[in-house]
């Protein structure tokens, strides 16, 4: 089992202020600037008229309608651009001489990886649709549109693209690096996965109150898990499946089955 510190503050990272600085950085630049953008967003849907799912949270949507190669340098540039704060923190892990191999973001072990990952989300997966669709029955969710992109050559290729630099931003950040930091700063166990799993369902908050406690239970699932496994590798590779068929899986039946809301 491993320890979320890895390291004491002082011996290896720094001297706490700096630790905090590093911390409210990263987080700034990437997921928690999300979250602030999320509760803004859940504000505005919350004036309009109507419920909630009578209102649309649409993801990977077109940037230039009609200029199908102009879009795709747009999309390609937008998930190149996400992934940077990943590189920060590669930097500022490599800097304290641990490297992202400290939180299990490494090609060490990646048949293990794999098939942990693929079992979380085999698990997670069919819960977390019928959780969606009945918050968004209940009224307490948007109705989420995973894609809304042209019909080019490189529709599916992208969406596989934007699936893997959401696992590998979220469960870098969310959970290797910031409970790394956590750790460092002094925080227990308890206090760090709470963090940690309301940040992840802030940052969802967009989609309604179903997408903050569903994401916020998923969150406390991945702590736990990367506590025992010691690694993000599992999680990285089971939320990329989870996206990857949310995604691909609306783009092929969205509009041909009937339990499958759409906006």
């Amino acid at each position: 089992m491993r320890t979320d510190a890895g390291a004491t503050a002082g011996a290896v990272g720094g001297p706490r202020g700096t630790l905090r600085s590093e911390t409210l950085i990263v987080l700034a630049l990437s997921l928690g600037a999300s979250a602030v953008s999320s509760l803004i967003s859940f504000v505005g849907s919350l004036t309009r008229p109507g419920g909630l799912k009578d209102q649309a949270a649409t993801l990977n949507g077109s940037y230039a309608p009609g200029r199908p190669w102009l879009d795709l340098a747009w999309q390609l540039f937008s998930i190149t651009t996400a992934l940077v704060p990943v590189v920060l923190v590669a930097h500022l892990l490599l800097r304290e001489g641990a490297g992202l191999r400290a939180i299990g973001f490494d090609r060490t072990r990646p048949w293990p990886d794999l098939g942990r990952g693929t079992l979380v989300a085999a698990a997670i997966g069919g819960a977390g649709l019928a959780f969606y669709l009945l918050s968004r029955a209940l009224g307490m969710n948007l109705t989420v549109v995973p894609e809304s992109l042209p019909g080019e050559w490189w529709k599916f290729p992208v969406l596989i693209l934007s699936a893997l630099q959401n696992s590998v931003v979220e469960e870098v950040i969310v959970v290797g690096y910031l409970l790394r930091r956590l750790g460092q700063l002094g925080w227990s166990p308890m206090a760090a996965l709470v963090a940690s799993s309301v940040l992840r369902g802030s940052y969802h908050l967009y989609q309604g109150i179903g997408g903050f406690i569903g994401n916020m239970v998923m969150g406390v699932v991945f702590v736990l898990l990367y506590r025992r496994w010691g690694r993000v590798g599992p999680l990285v590779v089971a939320h990329a499946l989870l996206d990857i068929v949310a995604f691909v899986g609306y783009a092929l039946l969205a509009g041909k089955v009937g339990w499958l809301p759409t906006a």
